[in-house]
């Protein structure tokens, strides 16, 4: 017999059935409101308030195959192809990250630092581009350049910019092959590299390992730290005398950076902890 969702009310109890015991229950409610403002195509649920508002057939398939889909652990992000972060909204898909709260804070840190910056500004390995974007539009005054190796991932972003109406510079380019990056000199450089081991991956969720690109993820056990040396040895060619650099990292890698740092006469980097007291952000500047 086929599942007849009528209702919004139908709605929430078909998926607290279907994903009872798969989801925590505020994940549920949460995973809910997204899944009836996308079948509904709205952006607020103000409108949808009334538990008898109907569903049409095409509506009710829409929340069937979005829930299987959920049940094989697909993260709903990448079911719905958008997701939100510092209140904009970003397409996502598999060749880039789901952006994460940390990186929010890390955004957020920039933003609260730089009031009425006015300079440039390089994102490497921006991905689906919402650090590049969010800091061009919460410091009006900056220029943004977003860099990524991924070809596919460059063209998100910039249907990310055009979907934030901001302009980013986006362009490929490979951190370790400096001749690739067209940037003659920054005031700041940002980068959220790949920063988990290889052994973590026996540590994460299926929905991780299965659907998010391992390439933006992870970094061998032997070279932990390619990626942040890449970053730091091209500042020193791009990012002008007292620029700022701000990572985000690893948690049990801080003292390791802030000695990479120390290497080349960066002046008491500043290791930051995140909303959950884990080691996550590093910022420095550039030594005169």
């Amino acid at each position: 017999m086929g599942v007849n969702i009528q209702t919004i009310k139908d709605i929430k109890f078909y998926l607290s059935r279907e994903l009872n015991g798969l989801y925590p229950d505020p994940e549920i409610r949460a995973l809910t409101t997204i899944i009836t403002r996308t079948v509904f195509k709205v952006l607020k649920l103000h409108t949808l308030a009334l538990p008898e508002t109907p569903v049409n057939q095409k509506q009710n398939r829409e929340i069937i195959r979005i829930c299987r889909e959920l049940k094989r652990g697909k993260p709903i992000q990448y079911i719905t192809g958008e997701t939100n972060f510092y209140n904009c909204l970003f397409r996502v898909n598999s060749e880039t990250l789901i952006p994460r709260s940390e990186t929010e804070e890390l955004v957020d840190l920039i933003i609260k630092e730089n009031k009425g910056f006015r300079g440039s500004i390089l994102d490497i390995g921006t991905g689906s581009g919402c650090i590049a974007i969010v800091l061009a539009i919460n410091l009006p005054g900056s220029v943004v350049t977003g860099i990524d190796i991924s070809q596919g991932a460059i063209e998100l972003a910039k249907e990310n910019a055009r979907l934030n109406n901001t302009h980013v510079t986006f362009f490929p380019a490979d951190v370790f092959i400096h001749e690739s990056i067209k940037t003659p000199h920054t005031d700041i450089i940002v980068s959220n590299p790949p920063y988990i081991l290889a052994s973590e991956k026996r540590e994460m969720a299926n929905n991780v390992l299965d659907y998010e690109p391992h390439t933006a993820l992870f970094v061998p056990d032997d070279d932990p730290l390619k990626y942040y040396s890449a970053i730091i040895s091209l500042a020193e060619k791009i990012l002008i005398p007292r620029g700022k650099l701000y990572f985000e990292i690893n948690e049990a890698m801080g003292n390791q950076i802030v000695h990479l740092l120390g290497s080349f006469n960066y002046k008491n980097p500043e290791l930051i902890k995140d909303i959950n007291g884990r080691d996550r952000i590093i910022k420095a500047n550039k030594h005169e």
